[in-house]
């Protein structure tokens, strides 16, 4: 999972915040660590609504009676 949450929080930050090659090195540089920082911030919310998810999955499960494959979810 969590390739796949930095992969799409990656390509969400490059579609997000575009950097020029004619831009100036200063700006570059700065650029450069905004866009870091903005993936970083994408991929724990990323990761936050995955955690989220799998709770309402478990909690469907539970309440439906099947406790084992629920236990199971909330080990992924």
């Amino acid at each position: 999972m969590s390739s796949l949450v930095e992969k799409t929080a990656d390509q969400c930050s490059r579609k997000i915040i575009s950097i020029s090659d004619s831009a100036a090195p200063e700006i570059k540089a700065q650029a450069h660590a905004f866009r870091d920082q903005v993936c970083k911030t994408v991929a724990f919310y990323i990761r936050e609504a995955i955690r989220s998810d799998r709770t309402i999955v478990h909690n469907a499960l539970t309440d439906a009676g099947h406790a084992e494959l629920a236990k199971l979810i909330r080990r992924l």
